[in-house]
């Protein structure tokens, strides 16, 4: 991840700050006592606790570093009312198949469940990104080329 800014809602900027604050206090002490109980049992050298241990401290602080990262690059805004879609809009499509699915336009760290998530720098993300109501859109997956219409579109409302 470069330099470039992240788009987040307040909801998501207060995961990831909730994360981070569980991850740099619990986590961190977690992560000591089981690497010092691990210890306790002898040799390190050929002591499997021990590297799993290790592996998920630096896994922890991998995850560290990111939510740092992006919450570095964020910019923190409600999505606003727009008559094409942005990042931030939900937008309605119908698929070839006639089924309607709602999509919201942002960053994995905006994922809400119960939302699918198109993000803008995928497939469908990236042809949905501009389109307006009545629009029909294709796309280059890996099952092969989707077409979508866009049945509506509206801001994304962060519980």
């Amino acid at each position: 991840m470069g330099g470039d800014t992240i788009w987040l809602t307040p909801g998501a900027q207060r995961r990831l700050l909730q994360e981070l604050g569980y991850l740099e206090g619990e986590g961190r002490l977690r992560a000591s006592e089981r690497i010092a109980e691990a210890r306790s049992h002898g040799d390190i050298r050929e002591n499997a606790d021990y590297d799993a241990a290790k592996n998920e401290q630096g896994l922890m602080e991998a995850r560290i570093r990111k939510i740092r990262q992006i919450l570095d690059h964020a910019e923190v805004r409600e999505a606003g009312a727009t008559d094409h879609a942005a990042i931030g809009s939900v937008v309605t499509v119908v698929d070839e198949d006639g089924d309607e699915i709602d999509y919201l336009i942002a960053t994995p760290e905006n994922k809400v469940p119960g939302m699918f998530l198109a993000s803008p720098s995928g497939p469908l993300g990236t042809a949905l990104l501009g389109a307006g109501v009545g629009d029909e859109v294709s796309y280059e997956a890996p099952g092969g080329e989707f077409k979508v219409t866009v049945a509506g579109i509206r801001p994304f409302a962060d519980a």
